[in-house]
């Protein structure tokens, strides 16, 4: 039986650290000193400095900021918009017409930036006016963007996993390829909530009187082409054995810059931005993880994961059970919290427990991520919803609202992984190690 005492105090301190306005990383870092002074006799300086020093020249974590660079890049650069004028021709006859330009943009966006708020302000910001224009709903135009814009957490190379990676050091490789089938599964999702509404409701999707040639369409496909070849080159490198996710990340981030300087509104300024933008993106979750890492190894000094996990499994609590409970946690957690912060905050204490009942962390990372998107649209601390108003000057209540069916969706997806754990494991293990 854990020591209720212990746990809570922590937990009063952090909240109370958070709702004063107290940085997330140096929170953590208060939390995890004084679980060491209060309920240990261990040498908390010293650990503090051990801890932040150990952890601070991660090679696997040198990934994170070449990802991010290269979202910026792109978001700074012309390819954004090239990508959206060579989906139109090929959407422009689908169940929901345009709206899957926000679906199909968002997955292609989120496989080079990697990050959920760039995929959404990036998107967004063509997809927005456009579609207003064109007269579609507005319940659906923001739907779609504040939903499929959580696709950056999850397809690869995806911010977040490398975050859970190097916090429970699981295969960054393996973790990018476990989100692949789950990816598509989403937009499937997605694609076919937008096709459904469209033939129950075609009242509300905009005629679209120019048709499209095949020779049109492939020639506006042209403007695919180089997001085509960066995302080959990033991921097929992963996949085919031939770099790491970190050379991966740096040969994303050459590439980006090639192909934003040739297509031509790509300037230093722009890329002075992106890498100042970059940088401060970097730091910030760098000093989160520093903090998790010692909060993570003041709580084993506690003995408090440890404790929680036996208690756990003195419960004998069944698989589906434990889901079902930390699924409820995940959601409300992330309604006050970012995904990364959710992450960090909680795998030192949630990991014990979770392999305890046999659950595998590759899977149960994947599970995480979709549960954490689920948190990207939710308030009041939902980053998608502050994009998309910050886009639109919408309320963000009602941004949520025209997210909550797929946040519904999201919900489906985490069921079907938990039914059909394949979903997540298979193509991993067709891989191999």
């Amino acid at each position: 039986m854990p020591d209720p005492f212990i746990g809570l105090t922590l937990l009063a301190i952090l909240v109370a650290l958070l709702a004063s306005g107290v940085w997330v990383a140096l929170s953590l870092t208060l939390v995890g000193l004084a679980g060491l002074v209060l309920f240990s006799n261990a040498p908390a300086g010293l650990i503090l400095a051990t801890t932040f020093w150990g952890h601070s020249h991660s090679w696997a974590l040198t990934a994170l900021p070449l990802f991010i660079l290269m979202g910026e890049i792109l978001l700074r650069s012309r390819m954004s918009d090239d990508m959206f004028t060579g989906l139109v021709p090929w959407l422009s006859r689908a169940p929901g017409r345009l709206l899957h330009v926000n679906v199909f943009g968002c997955a292609i966006f989120a496989a080079v930036s990697g990050s959920s708020a760039a995929t959404a302000a990036t998107i967004g910001r063509m997809s927005v006016p456009e579609l207003t224009r064109r007269g579609y709903p507005e319940s659906l135009i923001l739907g779609t963007l504040a939903g499929s814009a959580t696709l950056g957490l999850l397809i690869p190379p995806s911010i977040i996993l490398i975050v859970y990676g190097v916090a429970t050091e699981q295969s960054i490789a393996r973790l990018f390829i476990a989100g692949i089938l789950p990816g598509l599964m989403l937009i499937a999702l997605f694609a076919g909530y937008v096709a459904i509404r469209a033939w129950m409701k075609p009242e509300l999707i905009p005629r679209i009187d120019q048709q499209f040639s095949l020779r049109e369409k492939l020639y506006a496909s042209r403007r695919l082409v180089p997001v085509a070849l960066l995302i080959g080159g990033v991921i097929g490198s992963i996949y085919g054995g031939l770099a790491s996710p970190t050379d991966a990340a740096a040969l994303g981030v050459v590439l980006a810059t090639i192909l934003a300087w040739a297509s031509g509104a790509f300037t230093w300024k722009l890329f002075f931005d992106a890498v100042m933008s970059a940088t401060r993106t970097s730091c910030m979750i760098a000093l989160i993880l520093l903090g998790a890492a010692f909060l993570s190894v003041a709580m084993g000094f506690t003995g408090l994961p440890r404790n929680l996990a036996a208690w756990i499994s003195e419960m004998n609590l069944s698989v589906p059970a434990l889901l079902v409970a930390l699924t409820i946690f995940f959601i409300v957690l992330g309604c006050f919290l970012d995904g990364i912060s959710v992450i960090v905050l909680t795998t030192s204490i949630i990991m014990p427990m979770v392999t305890a009942v046999g659950i595998d962390p590759l899977w149960f990372g994947i599970y995480l991520v979709i549960v954490v998107e689920m948190s990207q649209i939710t308030p009041p601390v939902g980053f998608n919803l502050f994009v998309i108003q910050g886009l639109t000057g919408i309320d963000i209540l009602r941004v949520a609202k025209a997210a909550f069916p797929f946040f519904l969706l999201l919900l489906v997806g985490v069921v079907l992984i938990c039914i059909f754990p394949q979903i997540v494991t298979v193509l991993p293990n067709l891989m191999g190690n």
